[in-house]
């Protein structure tokens, strides 16, 4: 691969991934880039980015909406960009050889994120509200 500049080599070590790319909800039409049966419900730029960091990997990002996404919600805004590849062309990061393995990656690490499992496992560790209610009024003594 030839480069021009200086400044275009720098963007071109950059992969760019959208939350549309992984999310489980969009079609192949809509942007998504990985199998339904991998992907992701509805992820967020902060989960992308959270996930890329604890791996290790360089991560810039951008306030950009995806381009086929049509909905303007602030939730759906973001563009994560991954340093993939250091100046001498080398992988930052072996396991990471392409786009669609930091894709896979992402996908798959998400749902195991705190925030993620929280807000699942939260509602069915704890008794129904009415229950707790009804336990702790007694008669009281008179």
């Amino acid at each position: 691969m030839v480069y021009m500049d200086k400044s275009h080599a720098d963007k071109d070590r950059f992969i760019c991934i959208y939350p549309a790319y992984i999310n489980s909800k969009k079609t192949i039409a809509e942007g998504r880039r990985i199998p339904t049966e991998k992907a992701v419900e509805n992820p967020t730029f902060g989960e992308i980015r959270d996930v890329c960091m604890a791996a290790g990997l360089s991560v810039v990002v951008e306030n950009k909406l995806y381009p086929r996404e049509w909905n303007r919600d602030v939730q759906f805004r973001g563009r994560i960009r991954v340093q993939l590849r250091n100046e001498d062309e080398s992988l930052c990061l072996d396991q990471f050889p392409t786009r669609k393995s930091v894709m896979l990656h992402v996908a798959e690490m998400i749902p195991k994120l705190k925030t993620r499992t929280q807000k699942t496992g939260g509602g069915d560790q704890n008794a129904p509200p009415g229950e707790g209610g009804k336990k702790s009024k007694k008669k009281k003594k008179k």
